[in-house]
């Protein structure tokens, strides 16, 4: 009977004051929204993110809007050859289309920024749950685990582990990037749910015998994890950015993949003679993190409570 009763609690929009505590967190998240949804700077960056997310799951419909759209059919006649009509971004030193080029990199660079940010969310939020919930030798045993991977700077490690690793695909590189990116999330996870853990209904439903994972899947995570997605939409944008550094010091993406990295990479080389060969990538590169850091933003004001 008691873990019936037990299994029936929920986080705080339970209990006497249901009605109203429901509504409030209805009301919170109305306003929420209503407050992305008029904010300029957020539509902005969220029209220009649609846009690169095509760009990434279906790059042929955008790289033909602008001349024959194919990344791979070039001609050494052309190369280097500056913007002209029908080729808006000119051509790269292979003499193939660069706004092609440029619309096809943006696949990997989504699918690492996705890729790493999941992987680490979820890495960060079951040891920061398990380590804050249950305490004692655990916890412990998780801080020398952080203190360990804090103890190698992220891209050092990146780095050395890339540079051992021959094949270097696009998943490769995410679960390196992924491997030394929990650790601050996860600490900040923590934190919530040593608070969250003290709150009535989680003392509740302990002593009504509900399980540790039905309290920690139950009323734990859901009432800790918001600051963790915050912080995961803002990582995106330096994820992206990371691996394209990587990629343009050797040590990330290798030809034939079509990535801003290498682009960056090959063009340094040229950059005098054909400025345009860095600046257009670059431009892309650097307005598509920039997007990604304003809508974490954006989302981290409408949900301080502090702010309505």
């Amino acid at each position: 009977m008691s873990s019936e009763i037990a299994a029936g609690i929920t986080a705080p929009t339970e209990g006497p004051q249901t009605d109203q505590t429901a509504s409030k967190g209805r009301t919170f998240g109305r306003d929420a929204v209503t407050k992305l949804l008029r904010n300029p700077v957020f539509l902005l960056s969220l029209a220009y993110l649609v846009v690169v997310f095509w760009a990434a799951a279906f790059p042929s419909t955008l790289a033909g809007l602008f001349g024959h759209g194919d990344p791979w059919q070039c001609n050494l006649a052309y190369s280097a050859l500056p913007p002209q009509p029908g080729h808006p971004f000119g051509y790269d030193i292979q003499g193939c289309d660069l706004y092609a080029n440029v619309v096809y990199g943006a696949r990997p660079s989504i699918v690492i920024g996705l890729t790493v940010t999941a992987v680490s969310t979820v890495i960060a939020v079951t040891l920061g749950t398990v380590a804050g919930y249950l305490g004692g030798w655990v916890d412990v045993l998780y801080g020398r685990i952080t203190e360990i991977f804090y103890g190698f700077p992220y891209m050092v490690a990146a780095i050395v582990l890339l540079t051992l690793i021959g094949n270097r695909s696009v998943m490769t590189v995410a679960m390196v990037l992924a491997a030394f990116s929990w650790p601050h999330t996860s600490r900040l996870m923590r934190g919530q749910v040593l608070s969250t853990k003290t709150m009535d209904y989680v003392q509740a439903a302990r002593a009504l015998g509900a399980s540790r994972r039905h309290i920690m899947r139950r009323h734990i995570i859901p009432n800790s994890i918001s600051p963790v997605l915050v912080t995961a939409a803002l990582s995106i944008g330096g994820t992206i950015a990371g691996e394209a550094g990587l990629t343009f010091i050797g040590v990330g993406l290798r030809m034939p993949t079509i990535s801003w990295g290498l682009q960056l990479s090959t063009a340094q080389k040229y950059f005098i003679s054909s400025p345009h060969l860095l600046i257009y990538p670059a431009l892309v590169l650097t307005l598509t993190v920039i997007a990604f850091t304003l809508i974490g933003d954006a989302i981290s004001e409408a949900l301080d409570p502090k702010r309505h």
